[in-house]
């Protein structure tokens, strides 16, 4: 059941993407000629008002297409056909899909703010999240739920700033052994723990955040509300922003954190396991992610559409066709092998394969 909530998220916010790109077509009298979920063979599809909506085999993606004015006997120079509007008008429809997941991310957060509550203040320490297998911090007996209180006798603090330090000093320190004190189940101890050398950083492969206690508090007010609403969405963005950042500027260190279609479903389940509230960040966290990845420059996705727009604008006239297509060509290539690896790289991290596997 946690499996299909997040698959039904992962669609509904596909869903929500294309249908920004539909509805600034449509509000702005652009002819439109299909509303598509997913890639590949229909599974289902209705025609209504000329316009074709389907659900398709490969539930990864949509798209909403345009007419062809020789396919369907429509004036060349049409005013209502997307490639006879100014370059403004155009622009719109093609960044309305990113702009939608990011209003949709601000209206979940608000949403979960306004019902839930917002965190204490966080108390001394970092809390451990997580460990990979077999990397430095599980290998050195570090677990979930522990919080690491003290780095070589150094009290850590509090908040963001504390994960900072800890995250500096781990990066600087690759390959030599640091002592670390940990509070477990109210219990004190010392572990001693050794970055692993990636790239000239120290990783142990651990995920931290401030320790922060699970009861909530109710705001007070709108403008506490829209305060810490704007604090977390710009916070996730920015993360969001610098991720993909890092990606592109260092991708031999940063490639082991990629994540697939099956990983962010295994994701979205955990999360959906916590009730409304895991389920909600969920869908604000894929939402921006969305919305900064359809932002990039490759030619298949709006980014790459929007830059497109702009050198015609910038040119005058369209960028060739065989140039386009061409770029069209390596860029789809590139995001499917990618693709692939990270399904077939995610799938054999499950718990379920990995005990296939062993058997």
């Amino acid at each position: 059941m946690n499996v299909l909530t997040s698959i039904t998220v992962l669609g509904f916010l596909i869903f929500f993407h294309e249908m920004g790109h539909f509805l600034a077509a449509i509000l702005q009298g652009i002819y439109v000629d299909g509303f598509s979920i997913g890639f590949g063979p229909s599974i289902i599809q209705k025609k209504y008002k000329d316009i074709t909506y389907s659900f398709r085999a490969f539930p990864l993606g949509g798209f909403v297409s345009f007419p062809d004015e020789e396919q369907n006997n429509i004036d060349p120079k049409d005013p209502n056909l997307l490639k006879n509007r100014p370059i403004i008008q155009r622009a719109i429809v093609i960044s309305a899909g990113v702009i939608a997941n990011l209003i949709l991310a601000y209206t979940i957060l608000i949403i979960n703010v306004a019902t839930l509550g917002i965190p204490f203040d966080p108390e001394p320490g970092i809390l451990v999240l997580a460990t990979q297998p077999e990397k430095a911090a599980s290998l050195a007996g570090l677990e979930s739920g522990d919080k690491i209180i003290k780095i070589e006798s150094r009290t850590l603090g509090v908040g963001d700033q504390a994960v900072s330090t800890l995250v500096k000093e781990i990066q600087s320190s690759s390959d030599t052994p640091i002592s670390i004190e940990i509070e477990r189940n109210g219990v004190f101890k010392n572990i001693t723990l050794t970055p692993k050398n990636i790239d000239g950083k120290g990783t142990i492969g651990a995920q931290l955040q401030p320790n922060i206690r699970k009861e909530t508090k109710k705001t007070k007010g709108l403008n506490e509300l829209f305060k810490y609403t704007n604090n977390e969405f710009s916070s996730l963005l920015v993360k969001t922003i610098q991720g993909y950042k890092g990606l592109i500027t260092n991708f031999s260190s940063t490639a082991q954190q990629l994540s697939g279609p099956v990983k962010i479903v295994e994701i979205g389940a955990q999360l959906s396991e916590q009730g409304g509230t895991g389920i909600l960040l969920f869908a604000a966290l894929i939402s921006i992610n969305l919305a900064v990845l359809n932002s990039l420059p490759l030619p298949l996705l709006d980014g790459g559409q929007l830059v497109f727009t702009l050198i015609e604008g910038v040119r005058g006239k369209p960028v060739p066709v065989k140039v386009q297509m061409a770029v069209t060509q390596s860029s789809f290539f590139l995001l499917v092998g990618l693709s692939v690896l990270l399904i077939i790289r995610d799938t054999s991290q499950l718990l379920i394969v990995q005990r296939l596997l062993n058997q």
